[in-house]
């Protein structure tokens, strides 16, 4: 299942013309495309679907978006846990989703 999943806003850069962010979901760091959100800003929350920012989310909905979407184990399956990863082929940091960033705990 894809989710579309409630992340905030870390920091912005521009990277050859397209603005990107890094992105907190709920403890897992990835970067995102921001060409849809281009006035998101660090400290902000937005929906992340496939690495692109959608829509510009509060902070109470994007916290409890993101406890439900624990407590039903849905960013375990979305997102996967890197260091069971790592651990079972034998790497020593874990592996990256096949999206620009890594994966952080």
């Amino acid at each position: 299942m894809c989710l579309a999943v409630p992340g905030k806003v870390l920091d912005v850069e521009d990277r050859d013309g397209t603005r990107m962010a890094t992105v907190d979901f709920g403890g897992v760091v990835k970067e995102v495309c921001l060409e849809y959100l281009p006035d998101l800003k660090p400290g902000e929350y937005a929906i992340v679907h496939v690495g692109f920012a959608l829509q510009r989310l509060d902070e109470e909905s994007a916290r409890r978006t993101l406890e439900l979407f624990e407590t039903l184990g849905m960013l375990q399956e979305e997102f996967g846990d890197p260091w069971e990863a790592a651990e079972a082929t034998g790497d020593e940091r874990p592996a990256q989703d096949g999206l620009a960033g890594e994966v952080t705990r």
